[in-house]
């Protein structure tokens, strides 16, 4: 269209062209000129005429040039009609019903089959026809029924009135349109369809063959108590044979007596149901994930009648073992208990129940588990040992036992366990070598009996020289005696430090588990450690003390101070121990002062206490002092059991108890009241004794007055000063025993301290730097390897740094000399072994500059 326009202006132009020509050649024939210019303008003409032929030519090629445009844009309209053509020939081969929209969405080009595909809703489709439109027709139409939103790469399915299913493709175009395909797939759908029955068809069968090949009976049971479905075997059991399904279990209950009716009212869980032919089935619901439940029925039977068989065989062989005496125990590979006799349960004194099921290591000794396993590897090897140990039984008699270990092999040869037969041969053990022992010395005692009967005159003639000679050795002997004991007692109170390392590890170790949050019942383990470490260390201290008294390593030293000092604190303490023990405590203050040694008259009113404690089962102490004419006198009255008469002078006798202190909260070794009466005789003040049998005991000790306190003599009381928290502290530990470092650095760490141990100087200097290491404080051993002094190694710490360490000297050395010159450089010293409590109040004592003057003689003279 545009290149006629373009035509008809150049015919326009051309047109005009020839108009100015005619005119001009008009004007000039007409002209009014004169004869001179006719040649002027017949070259004007000329001139015009040429130029007239050159616009003509140029009109003639365009011309030309759009007749060419012409005819090829007619070509090109020719061939966009037959395309065009070409297009709607092809839209209408497509085999589906085809539509094309434009940009503005309104159908451009569709397919008979498209039109065919609307006309069963009565919906004539027309070109300019809306997307939207379309769909609303279909709807209302009721031409499809529902849609199905699974959309996938562009790909919608809709299902008909018809019962068939179409599939709607479509796909964007350029300039905006959008073309869509509906593609029949019902056959496809039907197939699917098929297939999936089909699919269904066979699982239910190989569901329904899995669940007939089960040995159990399995009920399929819905929420509303109906079964679904069953296999053989829970036919079987049911005696119930072509069951119509579904069927109420009410119904079925009538019909078996195995279906109880309210099997289907919540998941059922297992029991038992024995039945009237004998059977006993155990019937156990399983819930499904859709409400409902699997029932399981298994027949039990052999299993019962096989157990009552075990059981009664087990009784059977429990009646013949237990009238052997000898012990018979069968243990598994695990060392395990698996059967024991009577002889066996009471050799050892332990319950059927504890002995069956524990393991050996977890009821006898550590050490006792030791010597047995040489042998118990040899028997689970599979080999057949017999050997003697001794042995103590639970009544604490030594005895010989001759042990016979035999494997049990199961069907592979595999050792799974072994018998146990134990039989006491102690008496013929004894008879033995009785026999062995007469047998040897028969001929020789015949032989000496001979020359002894040779040599009797000799004998009687040298038998006052010989008595003589006796009575001589007998002196020596006597003199090495004691001086032994008094070497071994001296040696015992030497040897303090070592007693007290292990049993000082266990406190801090103790102390550190305490800290730490754990359940109620390990909290009360260890707490019961605790309280077994602490027996253990009074005891020890005990045997100490009294080697230490025995063997004279005690000075006392007398000096004077006020009463109240040591009183008020011991108060303190045994208010809460007489509270424990469900005791009243009165004490009597008193403001006297006395002169002797405070650390070791504390140790003689402690005992005294103590023992007052232990000996009144109900009722009241009392704790006072008497201003008598030859001093004042310390009273400890209880309202206990009583002294006989004959007994007073029995108590202060080493390991003598009463026979009233054989109760439960007993642990003293009757040592108590025989340090007391050693303490007082060296302090030359001696203990008096008031009893009357039934209403109580009086023990009274008398002191020296004294005139006054000397200045910086006087104590401080006992008792704890609070700190401040040790959280953030800095603290350096240098003990030469690697289980105390451990035990300190957990101890210290779960109270919040930053700490570094180390077991000498030189790997304490590997970890820090002893001039310019920042520290807190400074906790030191006494006793160091290579006879090195703890004392010794902090002097040469603080004497690098430019602001010494507080430091804090921990021994089993209670001698006055270490603590008076630990006193003289301003350390604090702590005595073995170390309770918890007690560190962490002198560390917070020591970081906040407190004075403590009386901590390490209310740790020597009052140990709890």
């Amino acid at each position: 269209m545009a290149t006629t326009e373009r035509e008809r202006e150049l015919e326009r132009q051309v047109a005009k062209l020839q108009r100015i020509n005619a005119a001009l050649i008009e004007r000039v024939e007409s002209s009014n000129l004169p004869r001179t210019a006719p040649y002027a303008a017949f070259e004007h003409a000329a001139l015009l005429a040429e130029q007239v032929r050159e616009r003509t030519r140029a009109l003639n090629q365009t011309l030309h040039e759009l007749r060419a445009s012409n005819r090829l844009l007619g070509e090109a309209r020719e061939r966009a009609e037959q395309a065009n053509q070409y297009l709607v020939d092809a839209i209408e081969s497509i085999t589906d019903a085809f539509v094309l929209f434009g940009a503005d969405q309104r159908i451009r080009h569709y397919n008979s089959r498209f039109a065919e595909f609307w006309r069963p809703a009565g919906i004539e489709v027309h070109a300019g026809m809306t997307l939207e439109e379309l769909r609303r027709l279909a709807l209302s139409s009721g031409l499809v029924v529902s849609e199905q939103l699974k959309q996938r790469q562009g790909r919608t399915v809709y299902q008909l009135h018809d019962g068939r299913w179409v599939q709607v493709n479509q796909r964007p175009i350029r300039g905006g349109g959008r073309v869509f395909l509906y593609v029949d797939i019902t056959e496809l759908k039907r197939h699917e369809h098929a297939e999936r029955e089909h699919a269904l068809a066979q699982k239910s069968r190989l569901l329904q063959a899995t669940l007939d090949s089960l040995s159990q009976g399995v009920a399929v049971v819905t929420p509303q108590g109906q079964l679904e479905m069953h296999n053989q075997r829970f036919s079987q059991l049911t005696g119930l044979a072509g069951l119509t399904l579904p069927l109420a279990l009410t119904e079925l209950s009538r019909a078996s007596e195995l279906v109880d009716p309210a099997d289907g009212q919540a998941v059922l869980a297992a029991c038992e149901r024995r039945l009237s032919d004998g059977r006993v089935v155990e019937v156990r619901g399983h819930p499904m994930p859709g409400g409902g439940q699997v029932l399981t029925y298994t027949d039990i039977t052999e299993r019962i009648r096989q157990a009552e068989a075990l059981a009664e065989r087990e009784r059977w062989i429990r009646t013949i073992t237990d009238h052997v005496p000898a012990m018979i125990a069968y243990l598994d590979r695990e060392l395990r208990y698996v059967f024991t006799n009577r002889v066996y349960e009471e050799w050892y004194g332990w319950p059927h129940d504890l002995l069956l099921g524990s393991a050996l290591g977890d009821l006898h000794s550590a050490e006792h588990c030791a010597r047995l396993m040489p042998y118990l590897q040899r028997v689970l090897a599979g080999e057949r040992i017999s050997f003697e140990l001794p042995e103590q039984n639970a009544e604490g008699e030594h005895r010989v036992l001759l042990r016979a270990y035999v494997p049990h092999r199961d069907s592979d040869g595999s050792v799974i366990g072994f018998f146990v037969l134990i039989r006491d041969i102690t008496e013929q053990r004894r008879t033995s070598e009785a026999l062995h022992h007469a047998y040897q010395n028969l001929e020789q005692r015949v032989r000496e009996r001979t020359a002894e009967l040779t040599r009797v005159n000799a004998q009687l003639r040298e038998e006052i020289e010989e008595r003589l000679a006796a009575e001589g050795q007998l002196r020596e002997a006597k003199t090495e005696a004691e001086a032994a004991n008094l070497s071994k007692t001296k040696f015992l109170a030497a040897v303090s430090h070592d007693l007290l390392q292990p049993l000082n590890a266990a406190r801090l170790f103790v102390g550190a588990l305490v800290e730490q949050e754990m359940s109620p019942a390990n909290q009360e383990l260890i707490q019961q450690v605790g309280h077994s470490l602490k027996d253990v260390e009074a005891l020890l201290g005990t045997l100490v003390d009294i080697s230490k008294l025995d063997a004279g390593v005690i000075t006392p030293e007398v000096a004077p101070f006020a009463i109240r000092d040591l009183l008020d604190g011991l108060a303190r303490e045994y208010r809460q121990v007489a509270a424990s023990e469900g005791l009243e405590f009165h004490y009597v203050p008193s403001s006297a002062l006395v002169s002797s040694d405070i650390s070791l008259l504390a140790r003689v009113i402690r005992n005294l206490l103590s023992n007052a404690v232990r000996y009144t089962p109900r009722g009241r102490l009392l704790l006072g002092c008497r201003r008598r004419r030859e001093g004042l006198e310390i009273q400890v009255l209880d309202t206990g059991c009583g002294i006989a008469e004959e007994e007073r002078e029995l108590i202060f006798q080493e390991f003598r108890r009463l026979p009233a202190a054989a109760n439960a909260r007993d642990r003293g070794l009757g040592l108590g009241l025989s340090i007391v009466d050693k303490i007082t005789r060296m302090l030359q003040q001696p203990v008096r004794v008031a009893s009357r049998v039934g209403h109580g005991t009086l023990f009274g000790v008398t002191l020296p007055y004294a005139q006054r306190v000397e200045a910086g003599e006087r104590r401080q009381p006992v008792g704890c000063v609070a700190g401040r928290e040790l959280a953030g502290r800095r603290l350096w530990v240098v003990d030469n025993d690697p289980s105390i470092c451990l035990a300190m650095r957990h101890l210290l760490e779960r109270w919040g301290c930053q700490v570094v141990v180390a077991e000498s100087e030189e790997r304490l200097a590997a970890r820090v730097n002893l001039a310019d290491g920042e520290a807190d404080a400074l906790v030191v051993d006494y006793h160091l390897d290579h006879e090195r002094s703890g004392v010794a190694l902090a002097e040469r710490i603080n004497a690098l740094r430019q602001e010494p360490l507080p430091v804090l000297v921990i021994t089993a050395d209670h001698s006055r000399e270490l603590r008076q010159r630990v006193r003289e450089l301003g350390f604090q010293l702590l005595n073995k072994p170390v309770k918890p409590l007690r560190l962490r109040t002198t560390l917070q004592q020591l970081l906040a500059e407190t004075p403590l003057e009386f901590v390490e003689e209310a740790d020597q003279g009052l140990r709890r």
